[in-house]
C-alpha cells in the first residue's frame, strides 16, 4: 500500500517522501484496513520500530485536515519532547504540555496537536481546560502502562474521563508489550491489530561459554576480555554495530561504561567534541567521569545525570559516535535509541523481598531496542547465563514467554482518594451512585464484569475519608467538594499530602524553612533520598541543632523512624540548595547526581506552592514566607536575592554576581546604569535588565505564583544519647 494513495494532506505525504517512506509496513496496512481513516478505534500491538507512531501521525493529520484537534499522551516528559520534535514542521501546529500541574494552559488550545503526559492531562481536566472538550482524536502511547502500579490508575481514569467528555472521540492505543490485547481492545471498543513483523529481524539468545545460543543455532564470540558483557560489546563493535547494555543500578551502569571505555579506547573528533560539551556542562565528578568515558566511545545513562548530559549522550549515540551506552531500564521506556545488539545483563533486581526477576514485559521493552531500521541487517537481544540450566530457564522465562497481562490499578484505595475527589470536584460525579457509575466505564469494570469486585466497598471507604477530612460534604445523597477539597484537586496533590501539610502548618509555632521542607518530604508525593549507614550521625547532629524548627513529631517505630530520617535527609538537601550550596558539594554530601537534585527541586517547588495555597485557607500569615521559599527553592537562592531573581534573564548565578557587586535591588541596578552593569552581566543581558526595570513591574518575571502521635525531638535525642529508658 502506497503512501501517495492514502487520504492524507499533501504536506505530510511530501515529508514522508523526503524520508524515503513510500510504502506502508504490513502492520500499518492492517491498521488502515481496520478503518483508522473511517473513525474506528484501534489498538495497535506491534513490535518496537514497526511503525506505530506513523499510524498515529497519519490519523492525526487526517483529523487536523478536517478541523479536529488531537491529544497524544506519553508516559515520560522526555518522550513528550521527543514526540514534539517528531511531529513539528509537518504542516500542523504542535504544542507540548508537561509543566505546572495547577494551570489550565488555555494557550495549548491554539494547537492542532498537543503532546502531554497522563498526569498533565489529568491536571488539565481538574482545572477545567476548555479546549479538552474539542479533542476529536486521543492517542495513547505505551498503553500497557495502565497496568503500572505507580501511574496506571491515572492513565486509565484520564482515558475514561475523556471518553465520557467527548463521546464521538476516536482512540488510537499503541504498545509493543500487552499480554492481553483483546481485553484492552474490548474496553476501548477498538479494532485490534497484532503482528510479529519487524523491519529488522530480531534474534533473541542467551550467551554462555563463549557463544550466543539462539533457537536456530549458535554464534561464537571472540574472547578479548575476561568479562562476558564486554566481549559482547567488543564483538558488535568489530562488525560496525552499536550496543545498549541494561544493568540493574546506576553504580553498575557507571562501572560498565568505564570498563567499556577501557576496552574500546577510541580517539575520534566527534567523541572529543561530545566529551568537551559534557565537560563544559559538568559541575560534578559524575559529569567529569561521563566525559572521560565518552571520549573513548562509551557512556552511561541514568536519572542522576543532568538533562543536558543525557541529551549529549543520546545525540552522540544516534549519530553513531558513541558505540555503547550502559543504562538502567528507564532508557527502554520509549526513547528512540535502537542499537545493533542489546545486552540485558541484569535480569534480577533488588526489591522489597530481595532479588527478583524483572517482568517479561520489561525484558521485551529492552529487547525491542535491538536493530536500527535502514542501518542494521538484524538486531540481537542477548541475556547472559552462568550455567546450562540457567540458559534453559532464560529461554523459557523471557525469550519464549509472552508479556504479562495488564491489570487495572483502579481498586487501590490510595489511588482512588485523589481520583474520586477529582470526579466530585469537577462535576463528573454528584453522588455515590454517580461515582460507581463512572467507575463502570473503566478498564477495571470491564475486567471484572460478571465477576467479584470489591470496588463498591473501596469507594465507600474513600468517600467516607474525604468527608471526614472535610474535602467533601454529603447532603442527603448529594456529594460536593468543599473549598478545601476543590483546591486540593486543582493543586494535583494526593489528599493525604494535603492533610499532612495542613496539619503541619496549623500545629507549627513559628514559620521555619526546615519545618516546612521536612513536612513536605514526609508526604506521599515526595520520593525521598536513600539512607546510608553513615548518614545517621549527621542526621542526629542536624536535628539537635534544628530541633526548634521541626514541625512534625518524631515517630517511635523502627520503620517509621527510617521514613522520618529519609525525609529529614531530603529536607536537608533542599535547604542546602536554597542556601546556595554548590551543586558539586550537594552531590558529594548526599551521594546524588545533578538530575536527582533537579527532580527533588521540581517536586518540592510543586508541594511548596501547594502549601502556600493551603496556608491561604488555613494559616494566612504563613502564605507569604512559604511563597518566598518556593521561589528560593526553585532558583536555589538565599532570601536576599529575591528582589533580583524576579528579573527576566537573572538566575541563581547572575543574581549572586549582582549582589556581590553591591547591586541588591532593581532600584540600585537602575541607578548604577549600563556602565556598572555590563561588566557584571555582559552588554546584552545588562541592556535587557535595565529595559525591564524602566518598563515597570508588569515586565518583570512573575513569581510562581491518618495522624499518628509523635514524640518530641528532645525526648528522641535524649533516648538516642542514653538519657531515656528504652
Amino acid at each position: 500500500m502506497k503512501v501517495a494513495d492514502l487520504p492524507l494532506p499533501e504536506t505530510l505525504k511530501s515529508r514522508y517522501a523526503e524520508r524515503g517512506i513510500e510504502n506502508l509496513y504490513p502492520p500499518q496496512e492492517a491498521s488502515v484496513a481496520a478503518g483508522i481513516f473511517e473513525g474506528k478505534n484501534l489498538l495497535c500491538a506491534i513490535p518496537t520500530a514497526s511503525g506505530k507512531t506513523i499510524v498515529a501521525e497519519m490519523v492525526m493529520h487526517r483529523h487536523c485536515a478536517d478541523g479536529g484537534k488531537c491529544l497524544y499522551i506519553v508516559p515520560l516528559r522526555a518522550l513528550a519532547s521527543e514526540k514534539f520534535e517528531d511531529f513539528s514542521g509537518k504542516g500542523v501546529r504542535v504544542g507540548v504540555a508537561t509543566g505546572d500541574l495547577d494551570r489550565q494552559d488555555a494557550y495549548l488550545g491554539r494547537n492542532d496537536v498537543v503532546v502531554a503526559t497522563s498526569e498533565k492531562v489529568d491536571s488539565l481536566l481538574r482545572n477545567g481546560a476548555p479546549w479538552l472538550s474539542e479533542i476529536t482524536l486521543l492517542v495513547v502511547d505505551e498503553c500497557h502502562l495502565i497496568g503500572s502500579a505507580d501511574r496506571g490508575a491515572t492513565l486509565e481514569m484520564v482515558i475514561a474521563k475523556l471518553l465520557l467528555k467527548n463521546p464521538g472521540m476516536q482512540v488510537i492505543a499503541l504498545s509493543a508489550t500487552v499480554g492481553n490485547p483483546g481485553a484492552l481492545a474490548g474496553w476501548l471498543n477498538a479494532e485490534l491489530v497484532t503482528s510479529e513483523w519487524r523491519p529488522v529481524d530480531l534474534r533473541e539468545g542467551v550467551f554462555f561459554e563463549g557463544a550466543i545460543r539462539f533457537a536456530e543455532g549458535e554464534r561464537a564470540v571472540s574472547r578479548k576480555s575476561r568479562y562476558d558483557d564486554l566481549n559482547l560489546v567488543l564483538d558488535t563493535f568489530a562488525e560496525g554495530g552499536q550496543c545498549l547494555v541494561f544493568v540493574s543500578s546506576r553504580r553498575n551502569a557507571e562501572a560498565f561504561a568505564k570498563r567499556a571505555a577501557g576496552g574500546l579506547k577510541l580517539s575520534e573528533p566527534a567523541l572529543d567534541a561530545a566529551a568537551a560539551a559534557i565537560e563544559r556542562e559538568a559541575k560534578t565528578e559524575l559529569g567529569r567521569t561521563l566525559a572521560l568515558c565518552v571520549q573513548k566511545g562509551a557512556a552511561f545513562h541514568h536519572a542522576g545525570l543532568s538533562s543536558e548530559e543525557r541529551r549529549i549522550v543520546e545525540e552522540g549515540f544516534r549519530k553513531g559516535a558513541i558505540r555503547v551506552i550502559s543504562s538502567t531500564p528507564t532508557l527502554a521506556a520509549g526513547l528512540n535509541l535502537p542499537a545493533r545488539r542489546v545486552v540485558i545483563r541484569d535480569y534480577l533486581r533488588f526489591g522489597e523481598n530481595g532479588m527478583a526477576p524483572i517482568p517479561v514485559g520489561e525484558y521485551k521493552q529492552m529487547a525491542g531496542r535491538a536493530g536500527r531500521p535502514h542501518l542494521d541487517p538484524y538486531g540481537e537481544a542477548v541475556l547472559i547465563a552462568r550455567s546450562t540450566e540457567a540458559c534453559k530457564d532464560l529461554f523459557a522465562g523471557y525469550i519464549d514467554a509472552p508479556p504479562e497481562e495488564i491489570a487495572s490499578q483502579c481498586n487501590s484505595e490510595n489511588a482512588l482518594r485523589s481520583h474520586v475527589l477529582s470526579l466530585i470536584a469537577t462535576g463528573f460525579s454528584r453522588s455515590r451512585p454517580d461515582v460507581l457509575s463512572f467507575m463502570d466505564r473503566t478498564f477495571y469494570a470491564y475486567e471484572h464484569q460478571g465477576g467479584r469486585s470489591t470496588i463498591h466497598e473501596t469507594i465507600g471507604r474513600v468517600v467516607d475519608w474525604l468527608c471526614e477530612k472535610e474535602m467533601v460534604t454529603e447532603f442527603g445523597d448529594r456529594l460536593e467538594a468543599t473549598e478545601y477539597g476543590d483546591l486540593v484537586s486543582r493543586l494535583y496533590i494526593d489528599p493525604r499530602s494535603a492533610e499532612a501539610i495542613v496539619d503541619a502548618i496549623q500545629n507549627a509555632r513559628d514559620f521555619a524553612d526546615f519545618g516546612l521542607l521536612e513536612a513536605i518530604a514526609e508526604t506521599p508525593d515526595m520520593l525521598t533520598l536513600y539512607l546510608r549507614k553513615d548518614d545517621y550521625s549527621v542526621l542526629y547532629k542536624f536535628l539537635r541543632e534544628h530541633e526548634d524548627e521541626l514541625w512534625t513529631g518524631v515517630p517511635y517505630g523502627t520503620d517509621e523512624l527510617e521514613v522520618f530520617f529519609a525525609s529529614v535527609k531530603t529536607a536537608m538537601l533542599l535547604l542546602d540548595w536554597s542556601e546556595e550550596v554548590t551543586e558539586e558539594t550537594i552531590c558529594e554530601r548526599f551521594n546524588v547526581g545533578p538530575g536527582d537534585i533537579r527532580n527533588k527541586v521540581e517536586t518540592a517547588v510543586w508541594l511548596i506552592h501547594a502549601a502556600a495555597r493551603l496556608a491561604g485557607l488555613f494559616r494566612q500569615p504563613f502564605a507569604k514566607p512559604i511563597a518566598d521559599l518556593e521561589i528560593r527553592v526553585k532558583h536555589g537562592i538565599k532570601k536576599a536575592l529575591l528582589p533580583l531573581i524576579a528579573l527576566r534573564g537573572i538566575g541563581r548565578v547572575r543574581a549572586r554576581r549582582l549582589f556581590n557587586a553591591g547591586l541588591t535591588t532593581p532600584g540600585e541596578i537602575q541607578a548604577a546604569g549600563i556602565g556598572a552593569l555590563a561588566p557584571v552581566l555582559g552588554e546584552k543581558t545588562a541592556t535587557s535588565v535595565l529595559a525591564q526595570i524602566e518598563a515597570g513591574p508588569g515586565k518583570k518575571r512573575a513569581a510562581i505564583e491518618e495522624e499518628k502521635p509523635g514524640r518530641s525531638l528532645q525526648s528522641f535525642l535524649s533516648a538516642f544519647n542514653g538519657d531515656e529508658d528504652r
